[in-house]
């Protein structure tokens, strides 16, 4: 099924039998705020990087990863 709401590249049938928004859910149960967003962001764009922008993806899941990074190191040191 591909529409604005669900497109292609997110189908069940991209990676196998696993449909992104499940591995998603899945991935970031037990996190919140930025810990879930960021991890659910670099899932998304891992999943779909060769159907819709290719490296722009890669570099946007390297983006979202040193971000999480960065608020883990912060958190860390108390700051």
């Amino acid at each position: 099924m591909s529409d604005a709401i669900r497109p292609s590249h997110y189908d069940v049938g991209v990676e196998g039998e696993v449909e992104c928004l499940a591995a998603i859910k899945t991935a970031t149960k037990g996190l919140s705020g930025l810990e879930a967003y960021t991890t659910g962001a670099c899932i998304k764009y891992l999943w779909r990087w060769k159907r819709k922008n290719g490296v722009e993806d890669l570099r946007k899941t390297v983006e979202y990863i040193e971000r999480l990074i960065q608020d883990l190191e912060e958190n860390e040191n108390g700051n």
